[in-house]
């Protein structure tokens, strides 16, 4: 099991709910837990619901999408240590005890698909 990101609200988000807002997001749900977004003409695993969403992100790529699918879900991304993911000015980055680290550009991460980090 890799790093977990999760997708945090104030409110508990309901899997009614979910189905409902990642349609218009362009998300897909396959299965009962497993959430996908397209690339390449290819469906990627973004995210799973287990009670709250739930993603081991492999690449910037799936990091930037679950940045969206928070957003459209009025939540934010957090990590297993309290980290939090944003975007800010088109550039995403991580806040973590009062610091700003940029991993990259938010529209250029997503335009390059779901490529693994490598070791």
């Amino acid at each position: 099991m890799g790093y977990e990101l999760r997708v945090v609200r104030e409110s508990p988000l309901a899997f009614a709910e979910l189905a409902k807002a990642i349609a218009p997001a362009g998300f897909e749900l396959r299965g009962s837990e497993e959430i996908v977004a397209g690339h390449g003409g290819g469906r990627h695993t973004v995210a799973r619901w287990q009670g709250q969403v739930v993603g081991e992100p492999g690449s910037d790529w799936q990091v930037a999408q679950l940045l969206r699918l928070s957003a459209a879900l009025g939540a934010r991304l957090v990590g297993e240590d309290g980290e939090v993911y944003a975007v800010r000015d088109g550039v995403i980055e991580v806040l973590s005890g009062g610091t700003a680290m940029e991993i990259g550009k938010f529209d250029e991460i997503i335009d390059a698909g779901p490529a693994a980090w490598t070791p």
